[in-house]
């Protein structure tokens, strides 16, 4: 118990001198990837960490401006202060110089850089518990320290460069994934995060255009590939409800179908694509989906009866009793 102590002590000590400890300055050891897509123009954070709930610390960024990790004994304030001063026409070296001249902890912090033309900038202080690394490359920059093998930034770079054409959330994913078979953590897995934004400014409530986050999994790439494919999904949703909007059923259909063949388990994407149909003089085709999907939930068809009177079925009363015969 001696021992112990003191080595909570001397612990305790390293950090205390070196200005870095406290509680809002947590101890984020991890791997990350900042990139940008460069048809696109998005932005994009990835990381995976033996931390929990490591996407509200090491992840930032807003559209049209860029992109930051920020890690090992995390000083959130890098997040939005290297974005303020992108916003104010600083490089990434520029916006990173400034904020580790300014850090006693500067040695012990891990922080990558993007900004919404490519350019990259990263630090690795010395006192970095090793493995660390990083790896800049053309629009990405990976990251990683107390890592458990010595390739894991090259594993993130390698996949990040041979995934070009995939969308930007997929390809950090799988930056990601590369990372851990690599070795990922020496602690384990526990918590992951993916955020994308718009190349362009946008309104702060569109500034995000993929955010997840798993806070607390023994498998949290698995989680957050699963929360992917739902998210991707979802878009396809979002994507079929505008093309019934434009009276483009067909468009609408493969829209979503896509989302079901990703989702197939999902009453509420069955149920609004029958519902669609049936709005759109279907009414045949979306019978038996109805009927599949009253069967599994009785609750759904209690729903159907709440629609008419807000405008969302807009069948004759004749096809509303054959829909809710089944």
């Amino acid at each position: 118990m001696k021992k112990i102590l003191t080595a909570c002590i001397l612990l305790f000590s390293f950090v205390s001198n070196a200005q870095v400890y406290s509680s809002k300055q947590p101890l984020a050891h991890t791997f990350s990837i900042v990139a940008r897509d460069e048809k696109t123009g998005e932005m994009a954070v990835g990381v995976q960490s033996h931390w929990f709930s490591v996407g509200t610390l090491v992840p930032w960024a807003e559209a049209g401006v860029g992109a930051v990790a920020t890690q090992s004994f995390v000083d959130k304030s890098y997040g939005l202060k290297a974005l303020a001063l992108l916003k104010k026409g600083f490089t990434p070296q520029q916006a990173l110089d400034s904020l580790t001249k300014a850090d006693p902890g500067r040695e012990v912090r891990q922080v990558a850089i993007i900004d919404s033309k490519g350019n990259v900038a990263a630090h690795t202080g010395k006192k970095c518990i090793q493995v660390a690394k990083q790896i800049k490359g053309y629009n990405f920059s990976v990251q990683s320290n107390m890592m458990l093998g010595d390739q894991v930034c090259e594993y993130m770079s390698n996949s990040f460069k041979q995934t070009t054409g995939k969308p930007l959330a997929e390809r950090v994913l799988l930056a990601l994934e590369a990372a851990q078979k690599a070795g990922g953590d020496i602690r384990g897995m526990q918590a992951a995060a993916i955020i994308v934004v718009p190349g362009k400014k946008m309104e702060p409530w569109n500034n995000r255009s993929v955010d997840l986050r798993v806070d607390d999994s023994p498998k949290p790439l698995e989680e957050l590939r699963r929360l992917y494919a739902v998210h991707t999904a979802y878009e396809h949703m979002n994507s079929g409800d505008l093309a019934v909007e434009k009276n483009n059923m067909t468009l609408a259909m493969n829209e979503y179908n896509a989302a079901m063949k990703l989702f197939p388990a999902n009453l509420e994407m069955q149920f609004w694509t029958a519902i669609a149909l049936a709005n759109n003089k279907q009414v045949a085709k979306a019978l038996p989906m109805l009927k599949d999907i009253f069967s599994k939930d009785k609750n759904w068809k209690e729903l159907t009866r709440r629609l008419p009177p807000v405008g969302l079925l807009t069948v004759s009363n004749d096809d509303l009793q054959k829909i809710l015969a089944q």
